[in-house]
C-alpha cells in the first residue's frame, strides 16, 4: 500500500464517522420495540375498558331484571334471572372465569342492608397480551349494579308539587296507616320534601321521595324508604275536564233527608247537622262556592264524581268536610270520570284548600284528585272501602287515617310504576 493510499482511507473513515444522515434510521430501529409495545399496551387497555363497559351494561340489565322479577314473585330465583340476562351479553358462568353474584340485601354501598334492594356483581378474566411482559396472571374485570323493585302501582298518596317544603306532611300525633300502599312525594326540597313531625307516624308499603325526608324515625315501611327518586307522573293528567253548563241549582243548603240529581250547583252546597243527602249516580259540578259539611251531616252516593270548578275563572269551588261528618262517596267505574270521586279543576289557584277531615266516618271509594289543591286529609279508620287515592299539589295528614288500594275493577289508575329502578 502506498503512502498516498493510507491518507485516503483515513479521510474516508473520518467522513463516515462525521456523517449524520443515518441517525434517524438507527434511532428508529432502536426505539421500535418501545413504540410498538406502547401501542400494543394502549390497545390492550382499550380492550379492557371495552370489556368493563360491557360488563357494567350486563350488571345494570341483570339488576333491573332481577328486581322486576322480585316485584312480581318474591320467591323467584334471582340468581337464575341475573345469569340468564348476563348470558345474553356473552358472559356465561364458568366460562373465562366468569362469576355472577346476586345479593339481597346488597353487601356494600349506600343500600347495604336494605332488604328490598338487589345487588348484582359480574366478573370475568382477561388474558394478558403485551402486559404479560410486566405482570403475570389474568386481569379481573368487574361490573356492579344495584336496583330496587317497582311497586306495581301501589301508590295511594301523591303530592305533585315539585319544590314544596312539606309536599307530604304528617304532624301532631297523627297515625297514618297505609295498608299495603305507598307514599310518593315529587318535591325536590333538599331538607324537608316530606315532613313527619311531632309524634306522628306513617306505616306504609314504601315511602318514595324526590328530595329529603324530615322526621324519618316515625316512618315504618315493608318495602323500604327511598329518596332521590324521579318524580312520579300524574296518573290522571290526560283525563279531560268536563265542560260546565248553565246553573241547575244555586246556593243549595240541606237540613233534612233528601235525594239529589247530577247537575251544576252554583255557589256551593251546604249540609247542616242532621242533613242526610243521597246523590244519584252521575257528575256533580260545584261551580264556585264550597262543599261544606257540618259534623253530624251525611253525604253519600255510588257512581258519583264531584267536580270543583268555576265558570267565571275566579272563586273556584273548594271543600270543607268537618270532623263527625259522614262522607261515603264511591266513584264511577266506567266513563270519562272513571275512578274519580272528587275532581279539582286544573286551572284553580294552588292555594285553594280542600279539607277532608271527616275522620272515622269518611269513606271514599276512588280518587280524591285535586292536582292544584292544598289537600288536608283525616279519615277512613272505620272505612270498608278497599280503594282510596289521595292526590294533591300538597297533601297534609291532620288526623288518623287509613288508606288501601285494592282497586281492581274500581276504574282508578295506578300511582307509581312497576318498573324496577337502578339506584347504584
Amino acid at each position: 500500500m502506498t503512502n498516498t493510499t493510507k491518507p485516503r482511507i483515513v479521510q474516508k473513515l473520518a467522513r463516515f464517522l462525521r456523517d449524520r444522515r443515518g441517525n434517524y434510521a438507527v434511532i428508529t430501529a432502536l426505539l421500535s420495540p418501545v413504540l410498538i409495545g406502547s401501542a400494543g399496551l394502549a390497545t390492550e387497555g382499550g380492550l379492557w375498558m371495552y370489556v368493563h363497559q360491557s360488563l357494567q351494561g350486563a350488571a345494570d340489565s341483570a339488576a333491573i331484571s332481577a328486581a322486576t322479577q322480585y316485584s312480581l314473585n318474591v320467591n323467584a330465583s334471582l340468581d337464575n334471572q341475573a345469569q340468564s340476562v348476563i348470558a345474553t351479553y356473552g358472559y356465561t358462568v364458568g366460562t373465562a372465569g366468569t362469576t355472577v353474584t346476586v345479593n339481597r340485601p346488597p353487601a356494600s354501598g349506600s343500600y347495604a342492608g336494605n332488604n328490598q334492594a338487589i345487588e348484582v356483581i359480574v366478573t370475568t378474566q382477561q388474558s394478558r397480551l403485551l402486559s404479560s411482559l410486566f405482570s403475570s396472571g389474568n386481569v379481573t374485570l368487574t361490573g356492579r349494579a344495584v336496583a330496587v323493585p317497582g311497586n306495581n302501582g301501589t301508590g295511594c298518596v301523591l303530592s305533585l308539587n315539585l319544590t314544596a317544603t312539606g309536599g307530604v306532611t304528617s304532624k301532631g300525633n297523627s297515625a297514618i296507616n297505609l295498608n299495603q300502599c305507598s307514599v310518593y312525594d315529587d318535591s325536590n326540597d333538599s331538607g324537608s320534601a316530606l315532613v313527619n313531625g311531632g309524634t306522628a307516624t306513617i306505616d306504609a308499603l314504601s315511602v318514595n321521595v324526590v328530595g329529603a325526608i324530615s322526621g324519618g324515625s316515625g316512618i315504618t315501611t315493608t318495602q323500604g324508604t327511598y329518596v332521590g327518586i324521579s318524580p312520579i307522573a300524574d296518573p290522571y293528567a290526560n283525563v279531560p275536564m268536563p265542560a260546565v253548563g248553565a246553573c241547575d241549582y244555586n246556593n243549595k243548603t240541606y237540613k233534612t233527608t233528601v235525594t239529589i240529581d247530577p247537575g251544576v250547583y252554583c255557589n256551593g252546597i251546604q249540609l247542616n247537622a242532621g242533613a242526610v243527602v243521597t246523590m244519584n249516580p252521575g257528575v256533580y259540578f260545584i261551580d264556585r262556592g264550597s262543599l261544606q259539611m257540618a259534623g253530624g251531616s251525611t253525604l253519600q252516593g255510588t257512581g258519583v264524581t264531584i267536580i270543583f270548578t268555576s265558570s267565571t275563572g275566579s272563586n273556584y269551588a273548594d271543600a270543607t268536610i268537618n270532623g263527625g261528618a259522614t262522607l261515603a262517596i264511591t266513584a264511577p267505574t266506567t266513563g270519562p270520570t272513571a275512578g274519580l270521586a272528587f275532581f279539582g279543576d286544573r286551572n284553580m289557584p294552588i292555594s285553594t284548600t280542600f279539607k277532608f277531615n271527616g275522620g272515622d266516618f269518611q269513606t271514599i271509594g276512588g280518587a280524591v284528585y285535586v292536582p292544584k289543591g292544598t289537600l288536608q286529609y283525616a279519615g277512613g279508620n272505620n272505612a270498608n272501602t278497599n280503594c282510596t287515592q289521595v292526590i294533591g299539589d300538597t297533601v297534609s295528614f291532620v288526623g288518623n287515617s287509613l288508606l288501601k288500594v285494592n282497586c281492581s275493577g274500581s276504574g282508578t289508575r295506578p300511582i307509581g310504576t312497576s318498573v324496577a329502578a337502578l339506584v347504584e
